[in-house]
């Protein structure tokens, strides 16, 4: 793997990709600056080259799945967030839904027997879904299914709940925990930067809030994940300064397990002009956020919003994960016009697609506890 490295760095010309190329193969951190550097100057080829090298250096071929489902509660929100195809706001709530709790549990069981290990809940910011309603709810999931890892709520449905309730971020983080909430997802945190969050969703928590509600999840030894939401109006800078704030907080508690890079996806918003990124631009992303976030074990590709066969391209720009099963029931990206229209797949597909990039299926559960090799069941059917 170094020889590779070594020709790359012999063969580059510009001193300041030569000298990040040193670094990634001396496991040294890049700065800001040579973060932006990759952005403005580095191929796609010689960031891929570099990030497949991080890759295989930390995971090899493995690439992680896991079997779950999704629960969105609702569709409606308070909030008006302008890349958002997906909310209905509470005052035109005419085309959302709300699921009740017993409507949730029902899903739920509609699981029983089937080898699942996360059920993920997010959804709209809805006023009358309190912390209460949830508290029932995840008691309810715990008492019928103990074993399922719950991974629920955005950082903006936590934000709400417990600024609602009254609630310091800690003590409401402590109730939610207690009740069964066992992870956070990543969603909400779109760009950091106060100058781009105030176009695109400047009503709800901004970046400080996010990152004190996923700090104080870490505090209480729970993990997280976290998100940027890519190729809108943001600069390359605000990527940059987005995953600094994340790579810092990392730094201080570990919490976090996965970055997930999403893509904006323009259909039936109020960003509809905004071009959507190429799958260039996407692949350079995913590399130079494996290349800058060193200490984030995991890089993720939802391959819902990405679709499958990029899903697969994404595996050899510094991706070893491509989420889970899904089984069609989550409708954030389908609404946006994803690639994905009707977004399930079976592990024996899972486990297919990424064979035939020849990398090494193995499914995990919600902290990346290998649940089942299948590189080593070459030819036995799931």
């Amino acid at each position: 793997m170094n020889a590779s490295i070594d020709i790359l760095i012999n063969s580059t010309e510009d001193a300041g990709l030569k000298s990040i190329a040193q670094k990634v193969k001396d496991q040294q951190r890049i700065t800001d600056e040579e973060g932006l550097m990759l952005f403005q100057k580095g191929s796609l080829g010689f960031v891929g080259a570099l990030a497949n090298h991080i890759r295989e250096r930390m995971h090899g071929d493995t690439t992680y799945f896991n079997r779950n489902f999704h629960i969105e509660p609702t569709n409606v929100c308070v909030f008006s967030c302008a890349f958002c195809s997906y909310s209905r706001l509470y005052a035109y709530k005419e085309d959302g839904w709300e699921l009740s709790i017993e409507q949730m549990l029902d899903m739920v069981k509609a699981y029983d027997g089937k080898p699942v290990t996360e059920v993920h809940i997010v959804g709209g910011v809805h006023p009358k879904m309190n912390m209460d309603y949830f508290i029932e709810l995840m008691q309810k999931v715990k008492a019928h299914r103990p074993e399922l890892h719950v991974k629920a709520f955005t950082a903006v449905e936590l934000d709400y709940m417990f600024r609602k309730a009254k609630l310091s971020t800690e003590e409401g983080m402590k109730r939610l925990h207690e009740a069964g909430l066992d992870s956070l997802p990543g969603g909400g945190a779109e760009i950091f930067a106060p100058e781009i969050r105030k176009q695109i969703c400047d009503d709800k928590v901004d970046a400080e809030g996010w990152l004190s509600i996923h700090e104080a999840a870490h505090k209480l030894g729970m993990h997280s994940n976290a998100t940027m939401l890519y190729g809108h109006i943001e600069q390359y800078g605000h990527r940059i300064d987005h995953m600094r704030r994340l790579r810092e907080l990392q730094d201080k508690t570990g919490g976090f397990n996965t970055f997930i890079p999403l893509k904006f996806r323009n259909m039936d918003n109020d960003m509809s002009h905004v071009p959507e990124s190429t799958i260039t631009e996407d692949m350079r992303l995913y590399a130079i956020a494996r290349i800058y976030l060193d200490n984030f074990p995991h890089i993720k590709a939802y391959w819902p919003m990405l679709g499958r066969q990029n899903a697969q391209l994404a595996l050899s720009f510094g991706v070893n994960d491509i989420d889970g099963t899904i089984d069609d029931t989550t409708k954030i990206y389908t609404m946006a016009g994803s690639e994905e229209q009707t977004p399930t797949m079976s592990t024996e597909e899972l486990v297919s697609l990424i064979r035939q990039v020849k990398r090494r299926p193995v499914e995990r559960d919600t902290l990346y506890n290998v649940v089942r090799d299948f590189s080593l069941e070459e030819n036995v059917l799931i």
